[in-house]
């Protein structure tokens, strides 16, 4: 019987719904909490250099979005998706832990994202089973789903930090650890209440399309663009971890707030920000002057190219003393307004143009972009110890705007594209989020 037709629910969604939640913000508290601490624990406790602590983050952060790509495969073809759920979160929560002896820094971070593949691709797919296809509450369910996303990474670095910051760092990966532990516990005790697997059906080869080949070179294109993007937003977590600890004075009411705990701000303002454009959106659509999805997000991507110029002049006005904590909490306004214009639009993109019987694979293209954008961040992000901070800021805002114009370029073949979509439908942007997206926004 489906999940859907169940006597009791919770919240108004079924059980399932409920359970997925709560594993996935531990997962993300796990995730989030952890990578709040790396740039900090690599340059302060095992004193690596700037560039080595920069490559390092970059290589990281780049393979825990590749290897959900090989780990989806492995679910879908023999683990089936629960097994996959606990050998995954069991697998991350090793390495966390792990992540407090210092001689296993290189095998914690390995594991992790070795984990992350099983775990990342498969609980969000086990969603849509919850409901039969005539349930008014499907459509909304991810975007509950999305709100765990959020609260898990809200939570990460007020706590994880904390400990991190104040009381040492293998206090807050330990943290990290119980929490993965805690999504992993919740998961098993739920395990009643969600859907049966599927058994899993033979491969089958997709029907060829005359629009094939457009779809793929359009696809190619965004993937590019987003690539180039990733390479200055990823320094959210890397070069700009840096700017908070060393630049900015932190000191509110007297007291200083620890760096790490201001990464929190990025998924608070995901939360608020997102049922406000929503909201916006909404009501230029009826007036019949909605952006188009590919012109919004290279709106995003000027919107985080404007945020890096806030702190490039920020820099400038601070001379040799520190920077204001208010321009901090300014950056991260623009910065996140930005990120909601261009990721999930791009990731909606990738799951509406999806051909039949390749959805996952499609989607599984997004992440590649995120893969290479990554190891670009890394890369750009050596500069940092090379170049002065006002020119480097400058370079990142440089770069995002260079994305922006890439996304222009395809407006164009992007509309004509969508607009010969067979699924039908309307498109909702930021509210259609397919199976895959597992992370905040700024996956």
């Amino acid at each position: 019987m489906s999940q859907a037709a169940a006597p009791s629910n919770w919240f108004g969604q079924p059980r399932g719904l409920t359970i997925l939640f709560l594993t996935n913000m531990w997962e993300q508290f796990s995730y989030y909490g952890m990578r709040a601490l790396l740039v900090y624990y690599m340059t302060s406790q095992l004193l690596f250099g700037q560039e080595k602590s920069s490559s390092i983050y970059g290589f990281y952060t780049a393979f825990a979005y590749f290897t959900p790509i090989i780990g989806g495969t492995i679910a879908d073809r023999w683990l089936g998706k629960r097994r996959a759920v606990i050998i995954g979160a069991t697998v991350m929560a090793a390495g966390h832990f792990m992540m407090a002896s210092e001689p296993l820094f290189y095998v914690a971070l390995a594991t992790i994202a070795i984990g992350n593949g099983l775990f990342l691709p498969t609980l969000p797919s086990q969603i849509n089973d919850l409901y039969t296809a005539e349930d008014p509450r499907r459509p909304w369910a991810y975007n509950v789903y999305y709100v765990g996303v959020n609260l898990g990474a809200f939570l990460a670095p007020l706590v994880c930090g904390f400990l991190g910051e104040t009381y040492g760092w293998h206090y807050g990966f330990a943290a990290a650890g119980v929490g993965m532990l805690s999504g992993l516990v919740i998961y098993l005790y739920g395990q009643a209440y969600l859907p049966r697997e599927r058994a899993v059906a033979a491969p089958v080869a997709a029907p060829t399309s005359h629009r094939g080949r457009d779809t793929f070179l359009l696809l190619l294109g965004i993937g590019l663009a987003v690539t180039v993007f990733r390479a200055a937003y990823e320094q959210i977590g890397n070069t700009i971890a840096l700017w908070m600890r060393d630049d900015v004075n932190r000191v509110i009411g007297g007291r200083e707030i620890g760096a790490a705990m201001f990464f929190s701000l990025n998924p608070l303002l995901v939360m608020v920000l997102t049922p406000l454009l929503l909201a916006w959106w909404r009501r230029q659509a009826e007036r019949g002057r909605e952006l188009s999805v590919i012109r919004k997000m290279a709106v995003g991507a000027l919107l985080v190219a404007a945020s890096y110029l806030l702190v490039a002049a920020a820099e400038t006005l601070a001379g040799e003393g520190r920077v204001h904590w208010a321009w901090l909490l300014s950056y991260f306004f623009i910065f996140t307004l930005g990120e909601l214009f261009i990721l999930p639009n791009g990731l909606g993109i990738f799951a509406r143009l999806a051909p039949p019987k390749l959805g996952a694979s499609t989607v599984a293209a997004w992440y590649l972009a995120i893969f290479s954008g990554s190891l670009a961040a890394g890369q750009i992000g050596r500069l940092w110890s090379r170049v002065g901070h006002v020119p480097f800021f400058v370079t990142l805002a440089a770069i995002a705007t260079a994305s922006a114009g890439l996304l222009y370029l395809l407006e164009a073949p992007t509309g004509r594209i969508l607009a010969r979509t067979a699924e039908g439908g309307r498109f909702d942007d930021l509210t259609d989020v397919p199976e895959g997206l597992a992370r905040p926004s700024n996956a």
